[in-house]
């Protein structure tokens, strides 16, 4: 039985995605939730979930810090993105990053199902209009480097430089994972020889990078148009 998680604060699209999903099939299972610490919470109740759709700008998320968490997490899950800010640099990164594909949020409902089809196919979607861009670019040399780096980590060492770049100390962290301190301070001498810091300060300033501003929508993805999902 497909199992999907439609991760995205926005009631009325969280609605056309599951529409949509259930449109490809009927007998799907299909969840939501908010912000991106409901989504882990389900993930961690639903390991074998197939598809996560995940919002870009969904709270929690930071941009593509929630993708990287997510993927360091539960590996095996696919993550799709979500977002009206479907620029090529955007969806390039994101795939850097491990998407499954890039949805843009002014798709049409057949061409959102469409993507959803060649998704669970195990195949890259890259909305048309943006692939000759997209395949014409190259991945910055410093995302191609974070990612090989973040892919490195386990996903307890990424919930703990997560709650690092928070400006946890490592008693919250402990008390936060239900871990010892001293498991603690293991993870994170590991995560900084992974990711090539020597403090605190500088895994905070690496993890920022992943942020994306909450840009203006394109003119026509800033309202719903006949056939087209809400925003």
């Amino acid at each position: 039985m497909l199992k999907v998680l439609i991760a995205d604060d926005h009631p009325l699209f969280r609605l056309a995605l599951r529409q949509a999903v259930a449109g490809l099939d009927a007998s799907a299972r299909i969840a939501e939730a908010a912000d991106l610490d409901a989504a882990r919470a389900h993930l961690l109740e639903q390991p074998d979930t197939d598809l996560v759709l995940l919002d870009l700008h969904m709270p929690g998320s930071q941009g593509l810090m929630g993708l990287a968490a997510l993927r360091a997490e539960y590996p095996s899950i696919a993550v799709a993105m979500v977002s009206a800010h479907d620029d090529p640099d955007t969806i390039r990164r994101a795939l850097a990053y491990g998407a499954a594909g890039f949805i843009a949020k002014r798709a049409a409902l057949e061409d959102l199902q469409t993507a959803l089809r060649a998704i669970l196919d195990c195949r890259t979607w890259i909305p048309p209009e943006h692939r000759a861009a997209v395949a014409a670019g190259e991945v910055a040399a410093d995302d191609g480097t974070l990612a090989a780096r973040l892919n490195s980590l386990s996903p307890q060492q990424f919930r703990v430089l997560t709650l690092v770049a928070e400006g946890r100390l490592n008693k919250q962290i402990a008390d936060a994972l239900s871990i010892q301190e001293r498991t603690v301070k293991a993870h994170v001498t590991a995560i900084f020889e992974k990711l090539g810091v020597r403090n605190r300060t500088q895994a905070g300033v690496l993890l920022s990078t992943l942020r994306i501003a909450a840009g203006e929508a394109p003119p026509d993805a800033a309202a719903a148009g006949e056939g087209r999902l809400p925003h």
